[in-house]
């Protein structure tokens, strides 16, 4: 019997959970595997990046969705890191009293110190 030559779509990064169950279940093949501590780490924060660019170009419909992937990765950071999203929460307040939000649309054209240079 001949080998089947199987058509490969190569991803190379961090998925949720349940996504090889999800392949098994329509019936298709993958190779996955489990990474350590160190690897997890840096593609748990590129996959908030990956989740965040793809923010960029979402249509409205599917603003919910995106925001909750974003939310989603952010929490699991948090969980990993084992900081309580409490503490997150109470440091966005505080930044947001002492530097302000995002509703007045300022765009900042030039200043004559660096960025984050007090």
């Amino acid at each position: 019997m001949p080998k089947v030559k199987i058509k490969k779509h190569y991803h190379r990064k961090l998925v949720r959970d349940r996504i090889p169950e999800i392949i098994e279940s329509k019936g298709d093949l993958h190779k996955a595997k489990v990474l350590n501590i160190r690897k997890y780490r840096k593609l748990l924060r590129k996959k908030l990046v990956e989740e965040a660019k793809e923010l960029e170009n979402v249509r409205k419909t599917d603003l919910i969705k995106e925001l909750a992937d974003i939310l989603q990765v952010l929490k699991s950071i948090a969980e990993f890191e084992k900081v309580p999203f409490k503490k997150i929460e109470d440091k966005r307040k505080q930044r947001k009293r002492e530097r302000g939000g995002f509703r007045k649309k300022i765009f900042l054209v030039w200043s004559n110190k660096p960025a984050g240079e007090k």
